[in-house]
Protein backbone atom coordinates (compact mmCIF):
# COMPACT_ATOMS: atom_id res chain seq x y z
CA UNK A 1 0.00 0.00 0.00
CA UNK A 2 1.36 3.46 -0.85
CA UNK A 3 1.73 6.19 1.74
CA UNK A 4 -1.16 8.64 1.72
CA UNK A 5 0.08 12.23 1.41
CA UNK A 6 -2.46 14.81 2.59
CA UNK A 7 -0.85 18.13 1.62
CA UNK A 8 2.36 19.85 0.67
CA UNK A 9 3.47 21.85 3.71
CA UNK A 10 6.75 23.61 3.11
CA UNK A 11 9.81 23.86 0.98
CA UNK A 12 13.20 24.33 2.58
CA UNK A 13 15.82 26.63 1.02
CA UNK A 14 19.45 27.18 2.01
CA UNK A 15 20.36 30.81 2.70
CA UNK A 16 23.30 33.02 3.57
CA UNK A 17 22.50 33.77 7.20
CA UNK A 18 24.68 36.84 7.75
CA UNK A 19 22.65 39.55 9.52
CA UNK A 20 22.51 41.94 6.56
CA UNK A 21 21.29 39.19 4.21
CA UNK A 22 18.68 38.04 6.75
CA UNK A 23 17.20 41.54 6.83
CA UNK A 24 17.19 41.65 3.02
CA UNK A 25 15.50 38.23 2.86
CA UNK A 26 12.81 39.26 5.32
CA UNK A 27 12.21 42.49 3.38
CA UNK A 28 11.96 40.53 0.13
CA UNK A 29 9.49 37.93 1.39
CA UNK A 30 7.37 40.37 3.42
CA UNK A 31 7.75 43.61 1.44
CA UNK A 32 8.04 42.38 -2.14
CA UNK A 33 5.98 39.18 -1.97
CA UNK A 34 3.61 40.42 0.75
CA UNK A 35 4.02 37.31 2.91
CA UNK A 36 4.26 37.16 6.70
CA UNK A 37 7.14 35.90 8.84
CA UNK A 38 6.10 33.19 11.31
CA UNK A 39 7.02 34.57 14.72
CA UNK A 40 6.46 31.08 16.16
CA UNK A 41 9.60 29.54 14.61
CA UNK A 42 11.53 28.00 17.49
CA UNK A 43 15.15 28.89 18.10
CA UNK A 44 17.20 26.01 16.72
CA UNK A 45 20.80 26.24 17.99
CA UNK A 46 23.27 26.49 15.10
CA UNK A 47 20.50 26.85 12.50
CA UNK A 48 19.58 30.48 11.92
CA UNK A 49 16.71 31.23 9.63
CA UNK A 50 13.06 32.09 9.36
CA UNK A 51 9.76 30.57 8.35
CA UNK A 52 7.56 32.49 5.93
CA UNK A 53 3.81 31.81 5.92
CA UNK A 54 2.19 31.19 2.54
CA UNK A 55 -1.60 31.21 2.81
CA UNK A 56 -3.49 28.82 5.05
CA UNK A 57 -1.51 25.72 4.12
CA UNK A 58 2.16 26.21 3.56
CA UNK A 59 5.42 27.87 4.40
CA UNK A 60 8.86 28.54 3.02
CA UNK A 61 11.57 27.50 5.50
CA UNK A 62 14.85 29.40 5.10
CA UNK A 63 17.85 27.68 6.73
CA UNK A 64 21.33 29.06 7.29
CA UNK A 65 24.39 28.08 9.27
CA UNK A 66 27.43 25.94 8.68
CA UNK A 67 27.15 22.67 6.80
CA UNK A 68 26.69 20.06 7.98
CA UNK A 69 24.28 21.47 10.54
CA UNK A 70 24.49 20.46 14.22
CA UNK A 71 21.54 18.07 13.75
CA UNK A 72 22.84 16.26 10.65
CA UNK A 73 22.73 12.47 10.93
CA UNK A 74 25.46 11.89 8.34
CA UNK A 75 26.39 12.76 4.75
CA UNK A 76 23.27 13.86 2.89
CA UNK A 77 21.19 13.48 6.04
CA UNK A 78 20.77 17.08 7.08
CA UNK A 79 17.29 18.61 7.48
CA UNK A 80 18.66 22.02 6.45
CA UNK A 81 19.40 20.80 2.92
CA UNK A 82 16.85 21.82 0.26
CA UNK A 83 13.70 19.71 0.52
CA UNK A 84 9.93 19.58 0.19
CA UNK A 85 7.81 18.64 3.22
CA UNK A 86 4.63 16.64 2.87
CA UNK A 87 2.01 16.00 5.55
CA UNK A 88 0.65 12.57 6.46
CA UNK A 89 -2.19 11.65 8.82
CA UNK A 90 -0.06 9.40 11.07
CA UNK A 91 3.73 9.55 10.94
CA UNK A 92 4.15 6.33 12.96
CA UNK A 93 1.99 4.37 10.48
CA UNK A 94 3.87 6.05 7.62
CA UNK A 95 7.21 4.97 9.05
CA UNK A 96 5.91 1.40 9.45
CA UNK A 97 4.79 1.40 5.81
CA UNK A 98 8.22 2.63 4.67
CA UNK A 99 9.77 -0.22 6.69
CA UNK A 100 7.35 -2.73 5.12
CA UNK A 101 8.25 -1.50 1.61
CA UNK A 102 11.99 -1.48 2.39
CA UNK A 103 12.35 2.22 1.61
CA UNK A 104 15.43 3.75 3.30
CA UNK A 105 14.85 6.83 5.45
CA UNK A 106 16.28 8.69 8.42
CA UNK A 107 14.51 10.69 11.09
CA UNK A 108 14.80 13.59 13.49
CA UNK A 109 12.77 13.72 16.69
CA UNK A 110 11.98 16.77 18.80
CA UNK A 111 13.73 19.36 16.61
CA UNK A 112 10.92 21.88 16.17
CA UNK A 113 8.80 20.77 19.15
CA UNK A 114 9.08 18.02 21.78
CA UNK A 115 6.47 15.86 20.03
CA UNK A 116 7.70 16.34 16.45
CA UNK A 117 8.93 13.44 14.35
CA UNK A 118 10.25 14.18 10.88
CA UNK A 119 11.04 11.35 8.47
CA UNK A 120 13.35 12.12 5.52
CA UNK A 121 13.88 10.13 2.35
CA UNK A 122 15.23 10.69 -1.14
CA UNK A 123 13.53 10.07 -4.46
CA UNK A 124 15.43 8.08 -7.13
CA UNK A 125 17.08 11.32 -8.39
CA UNK A 126 18.30 12.29 -4.90
CA UNK A 127 15.72 14.99 -4.13
CA UNK A 128 15.04 15.08 -0.40
CA UNK A 129 11.51 14.81 0.97
CA UNK A 130 10.33 15.30 4.54
CA UNK A 131 7.24 13.54 5.88
CA UNK A 132 5.60 14.77 9.06
CA UNK A 133 2.29 14.48 10.86
CA UNK A 134 -0.28 17.03 9.73
CA UNK A 135 -1.11 18.34 13.21
CA UNK A 136 2.44 18.57 14.61
CA UNK A 137 3.85 21.54 12.71
CA UNK A 138 3.32 25.24 12.10
CA UNK A 139 2.90 24.90 8.34
CA UNK A 140 -0.90 25.12 8.54
CA UNK A 141 -2.37 28.42 9.75
CA UNK A 142 -4.78 26.48 12.00
CA UNK A 143 -1.80 24.95 13.83
CA UNK A 144 -0.08 28.34 14.16
CA UNK A 145 -3.21 29.71 15.82
CA UNK A 146 -2.81 27.11 18.59
CA UNK A 147 0.78 28.16 19.39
Amino acid sequence: MAIKILEIHHTGFRIDAEAQKMKALESFYTGVLGLERDAGRPTIPGIPGMWINVGDVGQIHLFGGAQPSPVAKGPGQDPTLPHVALAVADIIETRAELDRMGVPYWQIEGLTSPESLQVFLNDPCGNMLELHQIDKCNCRASNRAKA
